[in-house]
């Protein structure tokens, strides 16, 4: 599904940032890059510098003279935009926006992200399907593109490769900082009884490091009880 996934820049003015663009599609396995009208001559020996190990992406990059042109071979765009647009398109939140990419995943995708200056005007909006914000301080709303373009690249990655973010324990489960040093100064306790500082002058250490060891792995209730109840049998 990633691959059916495209990436349009329309009108880009410094081709610093489209090479910062293809690093970005490249780091969550993406590879279609559309540039329609860029400001600078293309290829372009900036954008291959700023792309660091993507110049591959710039490689098979397709530059268009149209927007029109472009979105053709989509069966679906998206605009991104960070202001509200007084036309007729209907607009989605960031979440709704990554909803509808989830139900359109078997289509052939499109989004589109304006020039740094101006963003997407409304004509080129016009050959959207929908509109989508990304959700940022509102005093300072301003977003480089590169920046933009990456925050939906993980977001869609996140939705497509779910493997990549495999389930951790719930947070609610976790012991409480509380419990956990209950159950350190138990474990003190019974150590104490076994001799287990040895020397005692390096006992303050010892403890330090069963502090550290124990406190990052982020114990469960259930693994705190299972641990005490194995330490009190000594």
């Amino acid at each position: 599904m990633i691959k059916s996934v495209g990436f349009l820049l329309v009108n880009p003015q410094l081709p610093e940032n489209i090479g910062f663009c293809a690093r970005a599609l490249k780091n969550f396995g993406f590879k279609k890059l559309d540039i329609i009208n860029p400001k600078e001559k293309w290829p372009n020996k900036k954008a291959i510098a700023t792309s660091v190990g993507a110049s591959d992406i710039l490689k098979k990059t397709k530059i268009y003279s149209s927007l029109k042109v472009a979105s053709n071979k989509y069966d679906i765009v998206y605009a991104s935009t960070a202001r509200k647009r007084d036309i007729n398109k209907k607009h989605l939140s960031f979440k709704q926006f990554i909803e509808s990419i989830k139900k359109n995943r078997n289509k052939k995708i499109g989004i589109l992200f304006g020039p740094e200056a101006s963003g997407l005007s409304n004509e080129d909006i016009g050959y959207s399907n929908y509109i989508f914000k990304i959700p940022v301080n509102k005093k300072f709303e301003s977003l480089n593109l590169s920046h933009s373009l990456i925050i939906v690249c993980f977001e869609i990655f996140k939705l497509l490769k779910p493997s990549f973010f495999k389930k951790g324990k719930h947070l609610g489960d976790i012991a409480s900082k509380k419990k956990l040093n209950v159950f350190l100064d138990f474990l003190e306790t019974r150590l104490d009884r076994k001799g287990f500082f040895v020397p005692k002058e390096k006992k303050k250490t010892m403890l330090i490091n069963l502090r550290n060891i124990f406190g990052r792995i982020e114990l469960s209730n259930k693994e705190l009880r299972i641990l005490s109840s194995v330490f009190s049998k000594l």
